[in-house]
């Protein structure tokens, strides 16, 4: 299994998906999601699973940051911007509601695009292909998924994209 995006190019993240972007939410969270195609499922796939993450986010607020969280993704194809209009999937809850963010669960659960504050960090698109779908609802968190993904994977792969900070 192999996943690709239309969102990277050259081993980066395309402006449009982070905070150099055009679309924001109220608090200025960048909203406008990523596409991406996964390829070659293993068969007896019955959902897929994603985490949209940034590792170098731990050297400024001392945790991986998550931007995107999906279950019950039933399709190998999403979008651009799907995050703000899909039905289909459910979305869990991004790093907006921490310690480290003011939003919501309800404002923070869907895309939250990359906003380096410090210097270009490498952010990694995961996805899961699960035997069973999780039956989690919207508003879900990363150990929710984790747990609901344990002894389910049939196979995973990543991409990752480096972004650069907004000047």
């Amino acid at each position: 299994m192999y996943v690709t995006s239309s969102a990277i190019e050259n081993g980066r993240i395309l402006d449009r998906y982070g905070s150099r972007g055009t679309q924001f939410d109220a608090k200025g969270m960048p909203t406008y999601s990523m596409s991406f195609e996964i390829h070659d499922a293993p068969e007896g796939t019955g959902s897929f699973a994603v985490i949209f993450d940034d590792d170098d986010a731990v050297r400024v607020c001392g945790f991986t940051w998550v931007h995107w969280l999906i279950a019950d993704l039933k399709r190998t194809k999403v979008e651009e911007n799907e995050s703000v209009s899909a039905k289909d999937f459910s979305q869990g809850v991004n790093s907006c509601h921490s310690c480290a963010g003011n939003s919501t669960v309800q404002e923070a659960s869907g895309y939250g695009g990359p906003a380096p504050p410090d210097k270009e960090h490498l952010y990694t698109l995961k996805v899961f292909a699960l035997d069973r779908e999780t039956g989690l609802k919207d508003g879900f968190y990363l150990n929710d998924l984790k747990r609901a993904m344990d002894g389910h994977v049939l196979a995973h792969a990543k991409i990752a994209g480096l972004y650069k900070p907004k000047e």
